[in-house]
């Protein structure tokens, strides 16, 4: 009885104590709701500079102050259809990716080929994209990341009912097999159809991902390099529109990324899907982030650089 009594005499006093205490100088605070009143009054005064200067300006009070060249790209149909608008980028916290543009995709024998489309889609953005990168390479600081998708030799990491759904639509050719006249075999890493095209192909000092899935987050080790780079924004490129790059454009967003695609720098296999993909980007303002051309983005790029 003397241990149970002595048990309330703590608790009262615990009780008289905490009366005494002064008061919070910010109540029913802590770190995190605070970071978040600032984050949300920072929208409201940034909402009120967007609407007279229509540009998403870099957020230096959330990243810190610019490392590199500040630019700004032009954003078609944002935030409405017929509008326009433009992201300011910090050029060292920019990464420029070039997504899956390997001879399975956009080459003869490849994949895509077996598939039976139409490669004049797929290939279409090689030329926007030699553009681009040839603008980057010439002494900019932004980061150029290259994702080949594939498999392990043996089909490990390569899903049931994706190898399935392969050999049907490939006529009993599909991945993991070498089609007719092929240059090996199909998505399996290591094989000369599963690298990318000569034209678009990484030089030093770029980084390769490689992934065995549509996505790149969950699979490789590009949010890891992201983060270590110290990358906010992303320009997307690559194939295809309306799965790789789609899914990898929506996961960086999610994540926080700010994103731009560019429009003509990317394809798909069918034109219809295409289109449709780059609508789906635009709607509510930009759901996964915005949409520019190549000739936008590299004029931007010059002049920061060259200063015109």
């Amino acid at each position: 009885m003397s241990s149970i009594s002595n048990q309330v005499k703590s608790l009262r006093e615990l009780k008289r104590n905490q009366k005494n205490l002064s008061p919070s100088p910010i109540p029913n605070k802590d770190f995190t709701s605070a970071s978040r009143e600032e984050i949300l009054n920072r929208v409201e005064q940034d909402y009120k500079d967007f609407k007279n200067t229509r540009t998403f300006k870099f957020p230096s009070w959330l990243y810190g102050p610019p490392k590199g060249k500040l630019f700004k790209v032009e954003v078609e149909d944002c935030p409405n259809f017929g509008d326009k608008a433009f992201v300011e980028f910090d050029s060292a916290r920019t990464a420029f990716l070039s997504i899956d543009m390997q001879v399975d995709f956009c080459g003869p024998k490849g994949y895509v080929d077996v598939m039976g489309y139409d490669l004049g889609l797929t290939s279409a953005p090689i030329k926007p994209i030699m553009h681009i990168l040839y603008t980057i390479r010439n002494e900019t600081d932004i980061k150029v990341i290259h994702t080949r998708e594939g498999h392990l030799p043996d089909l490990s990491d390569a899903p049931y009912n994706k190898i399935l759904r392969s050999k049907i639509i490939g006529n009993g050719v599909g991945i993991g097999n070498i089609p007719d006249g092929g240059l090996g075999r199909l998505l399996v890493r290591g094989e000369k159809n599963w690298d990318i095209i000569d034209d678009l192909y990484p030089i030093p000092g770029e980084y390769i991902v490689d992934k065995a899935g549509k996505g790149a987050f969950g699979q490789s080790n590009l949010p890891l390099i992201l983060r270590n780079l110290g990358i906010t924004h992303l320009v997307i490129t690559g194939i295809t529109t309306d799965v790789c790059v789609h899914t990898i454009m929506r996961e960086a967003n999610d994540n926080g990324y700010w994103c731009t695609l560019i429009k003509d720098g990317t394809g798909a296999t069918d034109y219809g899907n295409y289109q449709a993909a780059i609508k789906q980007i635009k709607m509510q303002g930009g759901v996964f982030g915005w949409v520019s051309d190549s000739s936008k983005f590299t004029k931007a790029i010059k002049s920061a650089f060259n200063g015109g």
